[in-house]
This record gives C-alpha cells, sequence and structure tokens, in this order.
C-alpha cells in the first residue's frame, strides 16, 4: 500500500524525510505588478531568457541546450546577467511550498532552482549553503560552502562546517552571497562528470544523506540532466528511495522512477499542503 501524503507531510516536518525541489516547488509564485509566474521551469526560462520568443525545437528541448546556445553566440557571462536579473534584481511574491518550509526549516533540503526562495526561508537562522560550480579552476571539487550566521554569508571549508546547523543543498546554484550557476551544457558536462566521481559533494554530506529517504516536490523527470543529477544526488539513499508527488506521470518518468526505486503519488504540491495545515 502506497504511503499517504499526510505521512510524508509529517515526515518532512519531523526532518526525517528531505524535500527534493524542483522547479514546481515554485508554482504560485509571481510577480507582483504584472501576475507574471516566476521562470522556473525549462520552457519558461528559455522564453525568459529569449525575450519571450521561442528558439527552435531542437534548443527548446532543455534550458541547458538553450543556454550553450547563448553562450556560444553572446558568451557565459550572458546566461549569468539572465539569472541574476531574474532571481537577484526582480521582485517575486514567495509560493505556498516555501512559506511551509520557512515555517518548518527542515534540517536538509535539496533545490535545483536557481532563485533565493530557500535562502531568505532561513534568512533568519543559521545555516550551511552548499552551491555547484563548474569549469573553474583551481580546485578539484565542483562545490562552494558558504556559512550563514544570520546575517552575512561566510566562505568556509568543509572541515569549518557546523554539522548542526541545517544544509541548504542548491546544486545549480544561486545569486547570494555571489552569483555561481550551472546552466549550460558545458556546464553540465564538467558538473556531472566530478558528480560522478564524488567530487561534487562535501564529504559531511556524503555521510548526512547514507540511508536518507526524499520527497521530490514539483519534479518532472523526463529530462536527462535533471534525472543525472538525482540519481547522483541520493546515492546511498533507503528504500525506498522517497516519494515523487507527479499529478500524470509519463511512462519514461514511471520506469526512471521503478529504476530509482521511487514510489509515484499522483499528487501535487498543493494536496500536500492541504494535508499539512
Amino acid at each position: 500500500m502506497s504511503v499517504s501524503l499526510e505521512t510524508l507531510a509529517a515526515g518532512l516536518v519531523s526532518g526525517d524525510l528531505v524535500p527534493y525541489l524542483g522547479p514546481g516547488a515554485l508554482a504560485g509564485s509571481v510577480d507582483p505588478a504584472t501576475g507574471e509566474p516566476i521562470p522556473a521551469d525549462s520552457d519558461s526560462l528559455i522564453l525568459a531568457m529569449n525575450n519571450g520568443q521561442p528558439m527552435s525545437q531542437r534548443l527548446m528541448w532543455e534550458f541547458s541546450r538553450a543556454a550553450m546556445n547563448v553562450e556560444l553566440k553572446r558568451g557565459r557571462g550572458a546566461i549569468h546577467r539572465f539569472l541574476n536579473t531574474t532571481y537577484a534584481e526582480r521582485t517575486w511574491t514567495r509560493s505556498p511550498l516555501h512559506d511551509w518550509l520557512a515555517h518548518i526549516q527542515p534540517p536538509y533540503v535539496i533545490d535545483i532552482n536557481r532563485d533565493l526562495q530557500l535562502q531568505d526561508s532561513y534568512a533568519g537562522q543559521p545555516h550551511t549553503l552548499i552551491r555547484g560550480i563548474a569549469r573553474t579552476g583551481g580546485t578539484d571539487y565542483r562545490f562552494r560552502i558558504h556559512a550563514y550566521d544570520g546575517e552575512r554569508y561566510t566562505e568556509v571549508d568543509q572541515a569549518e562546517v557546523d554539522p548542526a546547523l541545517p544544509i541548504l543543498f542548491k546544486p545549480m546554484g544561486s545569486p547570494r552571497p555571489d552569483a555561481t550557476y550551472i546552466a549550460s551544457d558545458a556546464d553540465y558536462v564538467d558538473y556531472l562528470t566530478e558528480l560522478m566521481g564524488g567530487f561534487a559533494i562535501p564529504g559531511f554530506v556524503k555521510t548526512l544523506r547514507t540511508g536518507k529517504q526524499y520527497v521530490f516536490l514539483g519534479l518532472r523527470l523526463m529530462r536527462d540532466t535533471e534525472r543525472m543529477v538525482l540519481s547522483d544526488m541520493v546515492y546511498g539513499s533507503g528504500t525506498p528511495t522517497g516519494w515523487a508527488l507527479i499529478p500524470e506521470p509519463t511512462d519514461k518518468e514511471r520506469r526512471f522512477c521503478d529504476k530509482q526505486k521511487i514510489e509515484i503519488l499522483q499528487a501535487d504540491i498543493a494536496d500536500l499542503l492541504a494535508v499539512s495545515a
């Protein structure tokens, strides 16, 4: 018998289950002036990056592919400027899920979005921020770690991390405290290579995650990049690996989840929040 939404909500509140946030975690977040939804999923990011116009069918398949095209034409900085403008310089209302997460403050959260709502949820709480990096010289690792003391971030080494503090893991980066992103195909090739090699996850996280189970929220699993990141982020998980809220899963998603030992619940974030009230 499948687990209930009430059980998942209780596990997230207690900290026994780890929230893993995809683009749908930002559902309900809009520009307060225009009502425009925050660009979060692949299609909306591509359209926002291209002034509202679709790109070719080949490029529209995945944001990383479209970003690679823009990078080749205008440079890597163009992608970073777009993401900074979108997530650091514009104002967005908070999503209902992020308001709930701010209330319960789980001890460990994985968020593959590049926005700031998760970090804002912990703005009054000391925490550890881990973000992915790519194509960077001078280090074997593909992450940076910042300690937040309740007011400001300070970059720290793995050995300096306080294991008692909440961990916010944003593998695709964010604009704060400084901008770092995994966005284009070239970024993903470098990052995923080191992720599979064990160099993109700090040692203390490898220890922490052993036996953990996850609740995948707002994440569709039809694209290879998101599937590959997930596979390595949840390595060493418990059984089952976790539960994915997917209202209308495709056959491709069902096969992937079955292989990863992830159970699908045909429900959405709003259903989870409704039973957690």
